[in-house]
């Protein structure tokens, strides 16, 4: 887009007239960017468990409150919600990041790398921002701050929500977007319209911001099959009826679910067994065998469906050794899918394409899972993706999310500053 367009653009308001010049983001953004890489650098040093951030919470609601505006903590054990009123009257638009770090050692180098270590299932662990949910953090301190300074022209309210547990909470325990939902996050004054959100992502550049209409990240349902067969001795298997050759046949049988029964041109499920668990000695056929793993989809008919069919095929599998199935979907943990409203897409786009340019590029979906969805539920919401790799480095070569040398491209914060602010500016703006 050329430079006169461009300002012709920051004079309009999706086009339904002229009105007074909008922020300038990219500038903004710049203004604060070493304060945002500051609250960035802090967060990674000091990270926390799912369920467990405290100290993290304390240091939002500090800034946040510094800023002027009104701070709830404690929500869904340790979120923080804070609310910024525009002077002139309008809608509600809600903003959110995540909070949580995962039980990853870290061994990226860094001079703010993190030490710390806690206990995780039993076991002693390091644990890392390794998800970008630091620069999740920092961004949103660094959106309020640049909407907090334009109190008098913002054309409503902005609802931030610092969410935790979105890696799951520990088990036994609630948390996340699901328990921030029943605890009225979205239903209580002021009651948000939309929601925005983003995720810090290796696979795309520095710069660039991917954004899709419909399901952009999958549905998630953990996945539990006990296999009951009958006890004997392994040099006479037909005096029992063997679990683990029941189990070794459905595990292919899954398989074909994806290959051969659902429509792969629509969008793509995954069925994945990633644990197996059966017998105790060399010879002997064992009564029963259990196996977990998780079920993924990108629109919820397909999801009910592959549900149905992963029941199926395990039950009759069984039946026909003569063993029995039970099959456990969502016993702990269910997301729904991330799905970007596609009216709302359509609304925002051109925003979007206003503020990045040839920088903003549709997005493939990934079958990675994000409980955001549970907010998309309730209200309209978008989720989009922000790179942070540096362009001379391959994708290849660069640190996945999750990874225990996971790192970013620092100037990829303002490029998120400058998306939920612009996001958030542009939708109350609108008629």
């Amino acid at each position: 887009m050329t430079a006169g367009i461009r300002g012709m653009a920051a004079l309009l308001v999706f086009g339904c007239g002229l009105a007074e010049a909008a922020p300038d983001w990219s500038a903004a953004a710049s203004d604060i960017e070493a304060r945002v890489i500051a609250h960035r650098r802090h967060l990674h040093q000091y990270p926390e468990l799912s369920n467990r951030e405290f100290e993290t919470a304390k240091y939002l609601a500090q800034h946040l409150r510094a800023l002027g505006l009104a701070v709830e903590t404690g929500i869904a054990h340790t979120g923080v919600v804070a609310v910024l009123e525009g002077d002139k009257p309008g809608k509600t638009v809600a903003l959110r990041a995540d909070m949580d770090g995962l039980p990853v050692t870290e061994q990226t180098g860094l001079p703010f790398a993190s030490t710390v270590k806690t206990t995780y299932d039993g076991r002693e662990v390091g644990v890392m921002h390794a998800c970008g949910h630091d620069g999740h953090m920092a961004i949103l301190l660094g959106v309020a701050e640049l909407l907090a300074a334009r109190r008098a022209e913002l054309p409503g309210t902005v609802k931030f929500i610092f969410q935790p547990a979105e890696e799951s909470p520990p088990v036994g325990e609630d948390g996340g977007a699901k328990l921030m939902v029943e605890q009225g996050v979205l239903s209580t004054a002021p009651k948000p319209d939309a929601i925005f959100g983003l995720h810090l992502l290796s696979m795309y550049e520095s710069g660039q911001v991917g954004w899709r209409s419909g399901g952009i990240m999958a549905s998630a349902d953990d996945l539990r099959i006990v296999v009951h067969g009958k006890q004997t001795h392994g040099a006479a298997p037909w005096l029992g009826i063997d679990p683990v050759v029941v189990a070794a046949q459905i595990v292919l049988g899954l398989q074909t679910i994806a290959s051969r029964q659902m429509a792969s041109t629509e969008a793509p499920v995954i069925v994945t067994i990633g644990k197996v668990d059966g017998g105790v000695r060399d010879n002997i056929i064992p009564d029963r065998v259990e196996m977990k793993g998780t079920l993924r989809a990108l629109n919820e008919p397909m999801r009910r469906d592959l549900h149905a069919r992963v029941k199926r095929t395990a039950e009759k599998i069984a039946e026909s050794a003569g063993a029995r199935a039970e099959v456990f979907i969502a016993e702990r943990h269910a997301y729904p899918v991330t799905y970007n409203d596609p009216a709302l897409m359509r609304r925002m786009l051109p925003s979007l394409q206003d503020e990045f340019g040839e920088r903003l590029i549709e997005a493939q979906p990934i079958l990675g899972a994000e409980d955001f969805s549970f907010f998309q539920r309730e209200i309209p919401g978008l989720y989009l993706f922000v790179g942070i790799r540096p362009s001379d480095v391959p994708a290849e070569d660069f640190p996945a999310n999750h990874s225990p040398k996971f790192t970013m491209d620092e100037a990829a914060l303002a490029v998120g500053v400058r998306t939920l602010s612009r996001l958030a500016w542009d939708y109350l703006a609108a008629p």
